[in-house]
């Protein structure tokens, strides 16, 4: 029962996010359904990085709370993804993807710690062939001297 409770709990936590020059802000509640890496080529295009950190919840899990006047959206033609940015400074930003079924809130737009981990990397056979190295380079907390 005091499993359940603190889970009830983490359900009803607010979270805040936005875009990085400010322009929009949300609001969500942690019910969250999936948390995936996707390593696919087309995350690694739309996000410019390795791969795209995203969280699944509800469509009507968002509060706008301000700037959804610069929120703009890209939806390729003939595949299954979609993107939402801050039109001012280009931050990823959530968006209901286009099916209709999810709302998918890109992890790093969040202001607040997230308390899910990842529960899955998805399509590494398309992950960046200079990741794994990467991630085993030297490492610095400021960029290097």
């Amino acid at each position: 029962m005091c499993n359940q409770n603190n889970t009830e709990a983490l359900n009803k936590e607010i979270l805040t996010g936005g875009c990085l020059c400010g322009a929009v802000r949300y609001q969500v509640t942690n019910q969250f359904s999936q948390f995936y890496l996707c390593h696919c080529q087309q995350c690694q295009q739309l996000t410019g990085s390795s791969f795209a950190a995203n969280i699944f919840t509800l469509v009507d899990n968002i509060k706008w709370l301000k700037g959804s006047e610069y929120i703009s959206y890209y939806e390729h033609t003939s595949r299954e993804f979609s993107k939402a940015f801050c039109s001012t400074c280009g931050s990823a930003l959530p968006f209901i993807n286009k099916r209709g079924e999810s709302l998918i809130i890109p992890a790093g737009s969040l202001f607040d710690k997230v308390k899910n981990i990842p529960q899955a990397n998805i399509f590494v056979n398309e992950q960046a062939h200079w990741l794994d190295a990467g991630l085993a380079a030297k490492s610095f907390s400021h960029f290097p001297e």
